[in-house]
C-alpha cells in the first residue's frame, strides 16, 4: 500500500510540474524547403503524428525551434523519407530533436530541369 501511495503521489506531481505542449499538428509542413533538380518546387517536411514536448509548467512560451537540413536540397526524395531534424531548445539547452520527414514524393526532373538546376546552383 505505502509503495502504490507514493507511486501516485510521484504521478500527481509530474501532472501537475510538466505540460504538454503541442507545436506543429500531424502532417503540418514545418518548413517548405527549395528543391533541386526535381518536378516540384519545394517539399513538405514535418512528421506524421503531432510534435509535441514535455516542458516543465509555464516554460512553454520560452521555446525556441530550429530546423536542421542539407544545403542544398537535391531530388529525388521519396515519401517518408528523413531529410533534416526540429531542434526544440529551452533556455538555450535543447530538450528534445525530432526527425523531418518528407511529406511528399519529389521524383528527379528531365535533363533539361536538372541542367538548368545545376546551372543555377553553380552560378548561386
Amino acid at each position: 500500500n505505502a509503495r502504490a501511495n507514493e507511486s501516485q503521489k510521484l504521478l500527481n506531481w509530474g501532472y501537475t510540474a510538466f505540460e504538454a505542449i503541442k507545436l506543429f499538428d500531424a502532417n503540418q509542413p514545418v518548413v517548405t524547403p527549395v528543391v533541386w533538380k526535381g518536378t516540384e518546387p519545394v517539399v513538405k517536411l514535418g512528421q506524421p503524428r503531432a510534435i509535441v514536448v514535455a516542458v516543465p509548467r509555464g516554460t512553454g512560451p520560452k521555446l525556441t525551434t530550429q530546423v536542421a537540413r542539407p544545403e542544398p536540397l537535391l531530388a529525388p526524395i521519396a515519401l517518408g523519407q528523413a531529410v533534416g531534424s526540429l531542434k526544440v531548445s529551452s533556455a538555450g539547452q535543447v530538450i528534445a530533436e525530432v526527425p523531418l520527414l518528407a511529406l511528399q514524393g519529389v521524383e528527379q526532373a528531365g535533363v533539361i530541369g536538372r541542367a538548368w538546376d545545376a546551372l543555377r546552383l553553380w552560378i548561386k
